[in-house]
C-alpha cells in the first residue's frame, strides 16, 4: 500500500542511498539488534529451523579459527589489494565511469548487455533492495527452508509473508511443492543454488526447467554466492536465462571465491525493466567505493588466484569431510565453502565448548536435529578446528 511506502520513507527503513536494515542481518552475519527469539535467546527462522547464539569472543586475537562466516582466508588476491591501494588515493572522487566499466567487464563475462547489470557493496545488500522494493505493497514470497535469510527478513519485515518449503530429504530444493506454493499474492520465488545454509545443491537441469516455467509467472530469484567453488565445467548458472529474455533474477558476489567480504562488492543480473522499478526507488551502485571497485575489476583477470581460492577450498573441504568420515558423522555432501553435520548436544554448550578452544563456528537446529556449519579455513585452522571437535564432543 501507498501508506506503507511513505511509513518506511517517513522512519528511514527506505532510503534513496540504500537500505538500513541491521535488524535483519543475515545467517552469515553478526546480530546488531533483536531478532525475533525463543525462550532460550536462540534466533527463530521457522518452525524448522533456528539458530543458537553463543557470547561473542572478547577479541579478535582470541580466536585461532575463524570460521563462522563463511570468509575465503585467501584473499583477496595480490593484484586486488594492490589496486585497492591504488584506489585509496582517489577516494575523494565518485566512480561512476569505473563502475561502468565494470558493469561491462561483468556484462561480457556473463553473456548480457550492462543494462542487464545492477550493481551493489556486497549481493546480501541487492538481495535486500529487491525484497523491499517488490514487497512495498505486500505479497508473499516462496523459498526454500531452510535457507539464506537476507531477503526473507527484509521482505517480512516492509510486508510481505513466507512460504518456506521444507528442503527434500537429499537437501535439495522440492521444486514440485515450491511452484504448488505459488498463488495469486506470490511476488517473488527465491532459491539460493548452492544453499546456504545446508552447503547443498539442486540439479543444474530440474532448476533451468523450472526458472523457465514459473518465471512465466512470477520473478525468479536465483542467488548464486557460492556457485564459483565448484569446479568451472560443473558450474551451471541460471544466468542464460536473462539473455533468453527470461524473467530470472541472478545473483553473485565477490565474497566468497574473489575473497573480498570486507571489500563489499556484488551485483545482479536480471531484465533491464527489473532492474529499472528496483532501481527507481533505491541507487544499488552508490553504496560501492572507488578502491572496491578498482579492486573487484583486477580481481576479475587475477585467475591464478581464482583457481589457487577453489583448489584450496576443496581440498580443506576434503579434508574435514574424511576426518568427519572417520569421526562418524553424517554430513551434508557441499558445493560451497562450508560444510553442514549433525551433532549430539544441543548448540549452546556446543558453541560454548568450542569458544574454550578458541574456534569460531555456527550451530543450527533443523528438523528437529542439532546442526554445525564450519566455514574452510586454512588447512592449520581445520586441522585446529578437527582437533577442538574431537575435544568437545569425546
Amino acid at each position: 500500500m501507498k501508506s506503507t511506502r511513505r511509513q518506511l520513507l517517513k522512519t528511514g527503513l527506505l532510503t534513496v542511498g540504500g537500505l538500513t536494515m541491521a535488524p535483519h542481518l543475515s545467517i552469515s552475519e553478526p546480530w546488531r539488534s533483536t531478532p525475533k527469539m525463543d525462550a532460550s535467546g536462540n534466533v527463530l527462522y521457522s518452525p524448522f529451523f533456528k539458530e543458537y547464539i553463543d557470547e561473542p569472543f572478547e577479541e579478535p586475537k582470541q580466536i585461532l579459527a575463524k570460521l563462522n562466516a563463511n570468509e575465503n582466508p585467501h584473499g583477496p588476491s595480490p593484484k586486488a589489494v594492490k589496486a585497492l591501494q591504488e584506489g585509496a588515493s582517489l577516494g575523494n572522487r565518485y566512480a561512476w565511469r569505473e563502475l561502468f566499466g565494470l558493469m561491462d567487464k561483468i556484462a561480457e563475462k556473463e553473456g548480457v548487455t550492462s543494462k542487464n547489470i545492477m550493481m551493489g557493496p556486497g549481493s546480501s545488500d541487492l538481495l535486500e533492495k529487491t525484497g523491499v522494493v517488490l514487497f512495498l505493497e505486500g505479497g508473499n514470497i516462496v523459498s526454500a527452508d531452510p535457507a539464506y535469510m537476507s531477503m526473507i527478513r527484509v521482505a517480512e519485515a516492509t510486508g510481505a509473508s513466507w512460504k518456506g518449503i521444507p528442503l527434500k530429504k537429499d537437501w535439495s530444493h522440492d521444486l514440485d511443492a515450491m511452484e504448488k506454493a505459488i498463488d495469486k499474492d506470490t511476488k517473488l520465488v527465491y532459491i539460493c543454488n548452492p544453499n546456504n545454509p545446508t552447503g547443498s545443491l539442486t540439479d543444474a537441469k530440474k532448476l533451468e526447467d523450472f526458472c523457465r516455467r514459473v518465471s512465466e509467472r512470477v520473478p525468479v530469484f536465483v542467488d548464486e554466492a557460492y556457485l564459483e567453488f565448484q569446479e568451472e565445467s560443473d558450474q551451471k548458472s541460471m544466468v542464460s536465462l536473462v539473455a533468453e529474455g527470461k524473467n530470472v533474477i541472478v545473483a553473485r558476489t565477490f565474497s566468497k571465491i574473489h575473497g573480498m567480504a570486507g571489500i563489499r562488492v556484488g551485483y545482479v543480473v536480471a531484465q533491464e525493466e527489473t532492474l529499472d522499478g528496483i532501481q527507481s526507488i533505491t541507487r544499488a551502485g552508490m553504496g560501492i567505493t572507488y578502491p572496491s571497485i578498482m579492486a573487484a575489476t583486477a580481481s576479475m583477470d587475477d585467475v591464478e588466484f581464482l583457481t589457487m581460492s577453489r583448489a584450496k577450498n576443496t581440498e580443506a573441504r576434503n579434508y574435514v569431510c574424511e576426518e568427519l568420515e572417520k569421526m562418524g558423522f553424517d554430513y551434508i555432501p557441499s558445493a560451497t565453502s562450508f560444510v553442514l553435520f549433525p551433532i549430539e548436544m544441543e548448540g549452546k554448550p556446543f558453541l560454548e565448548k568450542m569458544r574454550n578452544q578458541q574456534v569460531a563456528v555456527r550451530a543450527f537446529d533443523i528438523m528437529d536435529r542439532n546442526w554445525c556449519r564450519v566455514s574452510m579455513g586454512t588447512m592449520e585452522e581445520m586441522k585446529l578446528f578437527v582437533g577442538a571437535l574431537g575435544t568437545v564432543l569425546s
